[in-house]
Order: structure tokens, then C-alpha cells, then sequence
């Protein structure tokens, strides 16, 4: 009941009128009885110091009837004494023992108590003590004249004060009830202005706290709510602006994460996870749910607690396979006031390592190529250099052969690394001409066609009619056909049969050549254009080859803009199908 504000104000506001009522009253009251008693013992000071009454009474106490004097005088000065022979009355008691003698009121003489102040006039001093507490107020003078004493008792009940008090108190308790009437109503309205605006600002808080930032509260006033109201609105505006920026950062990390090519994880100390990225799913290849834990992902590879002990800047590297996909993780605690825990970044190396391992069998296979002719080379030169003029010059001219053979060999590795080398640098220009592609075909057979005869192979040239003038760098296009022809040959047993085949399409043309021999396997068809990849490697140096021709091919196919691939084919044997733009879409 009293949690609302309104109820507390209203309460504050009747406590407050209650309090002050109850001393008014209370002060009213004190100080009445404070007033009548000290115009009590005032006017008996004033009435009996004067000399005039004192004089009589001296007089009246030593005549002949001194209780019948006395009295006389006592009830010629009532008017001054306030002898009202109801609340206040005089007593005349014997100056000896204080017994009761004469008085305005006999029947309470008869039952005077004996007070402090009359104990005083009997011992023969005057009486003015004053008791706040007491029901009464007296005064008591001690008279002598001769053999005869009296005393002169003075006595009030305080029934008038009593009285006039009771009547401060009901007229205390009816203000008190008329001014919580008003005070409730003035209350009531003054509560209903005051909360009203501050009611205003908890709706405008609701409103905030629900996420509706656009609302504006209007000020009711200038004074310090009005304040408060525009502090509240500026607020608003702020924590908008601020959500705002707060929101777009958000957006930001999160494209970031989830086009981020690395990897990213986030676990809690107690290893729930907080976030992660696609590309994570997709490295990890699970699907990292909400409820997974760091101990399902992660616990073999690194341990929480040891990665959570971790002191920044340090961080734990692991390697970690998944499959065939090798990863790098680099795990790091992270803390913050509120809450703290570990992150994962995953960073995909295994086209790193394949890049790796094909430049290691890359120098394995150059050192190799270039050490078998070296070693043939030095053989003979040795034992030609040993054997002096005793070696038979049929003998001498054949090691000399050797010799000149395995040197063009390592002539042609080197050239062709060289070639390849351009290639990987972009220094290899192409020498754009127009000229009719049926002729480049008929050269290139007529160029292996002793080679052909020798293997007692059989070759055929079958083109499209019509076929087109194209525009193409000619030598290295015609060493693109050279080498498949010359390839064809050599791993087509004797007595095989070589197709050469072309036609247009469209904006392109195409140049196939097919065979009949020992063909390529196919788990080793992805790795053909490799440099040095060889399907039979002993085969291939006892022909000659140096294992780049189809990789040098690829980039003089890829720099016209074109392609060169394996389709399926029937049988044994192998296709190689060249197609390039006949208007030349490549680099120059």
C-alpha cells in the first residue's frame, strides 16, 4: 500500500500536520498552566505586599475577635485576592497547629491536607512554593500579634485552567480534523503535480528499457524535474546514438566472422561455446552447436585448464589434421571484467603444405633429373679419359654420343625450366599473327611423321571443313601440338594409332589428339600437369622426357585464354583436347 509514492507523500504530509497539531497543543497547554500559575502567585505577591492590607491584617490579628476581623478584611479584598468561593477560597488555620478556623468554603477546611506551604507558615515563614504536578495552588502567610498567630492559607484548585485546557484541546482536535481534511485534499493535489511528470519518466524508462529509444517526454516545468525530464531525454538520445555504433560494430564483426577465410572459435572458461564462424564448421567439419564443448572439439589437442593459465601475450600453436585438411590452431585466453575465456583461431595449411611438399619433390626431381645425365656423362668422360687410345674408335664414337645426348638433355631441362620460370614471373610475351590453323596441324605432323614411321605407328589428320584463320602465337601454339604429338608417340606401343583432330566452336576452336596406348590411370590424371609428374617414371627417361612438356603446355594454352584437358575416351589410350579463342583472348 504505501510502495507507491503518491501514498508516501500523502502520508508525509498528515504525519506532518498530526505532529504540528500535537505541539501547538501541547505548547498551548504548557503554557496556559505556566501562565495561571504565575498569575497566581503574581497577584498574591502584589495583594498581600501591599502595606495598606497588611497593616489590617496585623491589626485584625491582634484585636479582641481576630477570626472575625480577619475574615472581614479577607472578604472585603476578594475582588483582589480572585476569592471566588468555588475554585479559589481563603483559609484561616491556627498558627500552631494549622488547624482549620474560618474560611469562604467551611466544608473544605474541614479537610485541608497539610501542604509544603503550610508546613512553612508553621514554622513561621511564608509559603509561595509553586508544584507544577500538583492539583492545586496555594500560598500560606503566617500571622502573630501577641499570643495569638494564624495563618492566612490562599488556595486554587486549577479547575479553571483544567477547564480552559480541556477547551484548548477540543479546539486542538477540531483544527487537527479540519486541517487533516484539507491537508489530505491539498496533499492529494500537490502528490498528483509532483508525480505526475515523474510518472511520465518511469513510463518513459519502460519504453527505453523495451528498446524504443524515439520516445521524448515533454517537460511539465522548468524546475528540477523539468530538469531531470530533459537529462532523460538527452539520455535517450545518447544511448541511441551509442547503441547505434554499438550495433553497427556488431554487424561489422559479424560480416567479418562469417567472411573471414581463418577459422574463429569461442569458448567460455567453463568450455561452452560463445561463437564461431562458418568457415570453422567447414575446417573442422562438425557443426559446433550451441551446447558444444570445448572437451568435444578441441580437448585432445590442447587442454582448457592449461590454455586457460596461459599469461598474455602467450599462446598455445597446435597442429591439428581433420581428414585429408591440415589445420594450424593458435589458442589464447581472452579476459575481461564480466567474464573471460578462450579463442581459437584455425588457420587452413594444407594447400601451404602441399605447396611445401610439391616445392621439396619440385628440387627433389630437378636434382634428380640433372644428376642421371651428370652421372652418365662423367662415367664415360672417365672411362674415356682412362682408357687413352686402347679404346676402340667405334667404342669412343658411341661414349661420345652418350655423352652429347645426356648433355641436349640437360640442355632441354634447363631450358625448360627456364621457360617455366617465365612463365611463373609473367615474362613470357605471345607473338600475336593471323594465319590458317589447318596449316599449323599439317606441320606438326609432317614434323613427327619420320618419328611416327619409325614406331611403325599410323597417323591420321581429320579437321572440320572449313576450318578457320585464327589469331595465335604460332610457334608456341605449334609447341603445345609438338609436345602432345610427341607424347602420343612415345607412350603409344609400336603400331598404334594417332588421331589428329580439330574443329571450331562457336567463338573458340579446338585441336584433339587421341591415341591407343598405355593411356593414364585415372587417380593420376589430376596430378598430369604437375612439373615432373611422371605415370611411369623409368619409361619416361628412357624416352626422353623431361616430365614439363604437359605443364609448359598448360601455360601457353592458359596465356591464348584457353584450356587444355582430358576427356573420356573409349578404349585404351588418352585425349588431350586443346581449345583457345580463334580471335586470341589471352595475355600479350
Amino acid at each position: 500500500m504505501f510502495r507507491s509514492l503518491h501514498m508516501k507523500l500523502n502520508l508525509i504530509m498528515l504525519l506532518l500536520i498530526v505532529a504540528l497539531m500535537g505541539v501547538v497543543g501541547v505548547f498551548l497547554v504548557n503554557n496556559v498552566s505556566g501562565f495561571y500559575l504565575k498569575h497566581f502567585y503574581a497577584q498574591m505577591e502584589s495583594a498581600f505586599s501591599d502595606e495598606a492590607l497588611a497593616r489590617d491584617l496585623r491589626n485584625a490579628t491582634a484585636s479582641d475577635e481576630p477570626v472575625v476581623h480577619l475574615q472581614e478584611i479577607l472578604d472585603a479584598n476578594a475582588g483582589r485576592l480572585g476569592i471566588d468561593n468555588s475554585t479559589r477560597n481563603y483559609y484561616i488555620l491556627d498558627g500552631d497547629t494549622g488547624d482549620f478556623l474560618a474560611g469562604s468554603d467551611p466544608e473544605k477546611g474541614e479537610n485541608l491536607e497539610i501542604t509544603p506551604n503550610i508546613l512553612e507558615a508553621l514554622s513561621g515563614k511564608e509559603g509561595y512554593a509553586s508544584d507544577v504536578t500538583a492539583p492545586y495552588m496555594d500560598v500560606a502567610l503566617p500571622l502573630a500579634a501577641g499570643d495569638s498567630s494564624f495563618i492566612l492559607y490562599i488556595r486554587d484548585s486549577r479547575e479553571t485552567v483544567q477547564s480552559l485546557n480541556s477547551e484548548l484541546s477540543k479546539i486542538v482536535l477540531e483544527a487537527l480534523i479540519f486541517g487533516l481534511a484539507i491537508s489530505v485534499l491539498l496533499s492529494f493535489l500537490l502528490s498528483k503535480a509532483l508525480i505526475k511528470p515523474i510518472e511520465r519518466l518511469t513510463d518513459g524508462a519502460r519504453e527505453v528499457a523495451r528498446g524504443d529509444f524515439s520516445h521524448e517526454i515533454e517537460p511539465a516545468s522548468q524546475d528540477e524535474i523539468g530538469v531531470l525530464t530533459d537529462t532523460f531525454n538527452h539520455m535517450s538520445r545518447v544511448l541511441q546514438e551509442t547503441i547505434d555504433q554499438v550495433e553497427n560494430e556488431r554487424n561489422k564483426l559479424d560480416t567479418l566472422f562469417l567472411h573471414l577465410t581463418d577459422g574463429v572459435i569461442a569458448f567460455s572458461l567453463d568450455g561452452v561455446m560463445i561463437h564461431s564462424n562458418p568457415a570453422a564448421r567447414r575446417m573442422l567439419n562438425c557443426s559446433l552447436d550451441p551446447i558444444t564443448h570445448y572437451e568435444d572439439v578441441l580437448g585432445d589437442v590442447a587442454p582448457l585448464a592449461e590454455v586457460a593459465a596461459l599469461e598474455r601475450p602467450s599462446f598455445r600453436e597446435v597442429e591439428y589434421q581433420v581428414g585429408e585438411r591440415s589445420l594450424m590452431l593458435f589458442l589464447a585466453p581472452f579476459r575481461s571484467e564480466s567474464q573471460g575465456g578462450i579463442m581459437v583461431v584455425i588457420h587452413d595449411v594444407t594447400e601451404q603444405k602441399r605447396a611445401e611438399d610439391l616445392r621439396r619433390e619440385f628440387v627433389s626431381n630437378v636434382s634428380h633429373e640433372l644428376r642421371t645425365p651428370l652421372t652418365n656423362i662423367r662415367s664415360y668422360a672417365e672411362t674415356l679419359a682412362d682408357a687413352g687410345d686402347s679404346l676402340p674408335p667405334e667404342m669412343r664414337e658411341r661414349f661420345f654420343g652418350v655423352i652429347l645426348n645426356e648433355t641436349d638433355r640437360m640442355t632441354h631441362i634447363v631450358q625448360d625450366l627456364l621457360m617455366l620460370s617465365r612463365f611463373d614471373s609473367n615474362r613470357i610475351t605471345l607473338d600475336y599473327t593471323r594465319f590458317p590453323l589447318l596449316s599449323l596441324l599439317e606441320d606438326a605432323r609432317d614434323a613427327v611423321l619420320m618419328d611416327v614411321r619409325n614406331h611403325g605407328h599410323t597417323m591420321t589428320l581429320d579437321v572440320e571443313a572449313d576450318l578457320p584463320v585464327i589469331s595465335a602465337d604460332r610457334n608456341r601454339l605449334s609447341q603445345v601440338v609438338l609436345n602432345i604429338l610427341s607424347n602420343a608417340i612415345k607412350y603409344t606401343p609400336d603400331g598404334g594409332m594417332i588421331q589428329l583432330t580439330a574443329g571450331s566452336h562457336g567463338p573458340d576452336v579446338w585441336i584433339q589428339v587421341s591415341d591407343n596406348g598405355i593411356g593414364i590411370p585415372e587417380q593420376d590424371r589430376e596430378r598430369i600437369f604437375e612439373r615432373f609428374y611422371r605415370v611411369d617414371k623409368a619409361r619416361s627417361r628412357d624416352s626422353g622426357g623431361t616430365g614439363l612438356g604437359l605443364s609448359i603446355a598448360q601455360q601457353i594454352i592458359q596465356l591464348h585464354g584457353g584450356t587444355i584437358t582430358l576427356p573420356e575416351h573409349e578404349g585404351p589410350g588418352l585425349t588431350v583436347r586443346v581449345t583457345i579463342p580463334r580471335e586470341g583472348g589471352g595475355s600479350t
